[in-house]
């Protein structure tokens, strides 16, 4: 089984929203057999910025549905996205 190289829109609740404590609660919940390559902010509008998470998982069908998952639960997490996917 390969590797998969998949990075992870998080958009948070607003623009009052901490992103270093929400990056922080975000590795908290990386499932198990998941790697993060780190995370990175992309300006959207208005002050508004996206956090972008690198993980690798395994290549299998749904393999960031768990990854998802999880980043959703997250307290101040408005929306989560799939942005790009790359086998390595």
């Amino acid at each position: 089984m390969g590797e998969v190289a998949a990075k992870i829109k998080i958009m948070p609740a607003g623009v009052e929203t901490d992103l270093v404590a929400l990056e922080g609660r975000l590795e908290s919940v990386i499932p198990d057999g998941v790697k993060l390559h780190g995370f990175t902010e992309e300006p959207i509008a208005f002050g508004l910025k996206a956090v972008i998470a690198v993980v690798v998982v395994g290549d299998i069908e749904g393999g960031t549905d768990k990854v998802e998952e999880a980043f959703a639960a997250v307290d101040e997490v408005e929306s989560v996205s799939v942005i790009e996917l790359g086998r390595l």
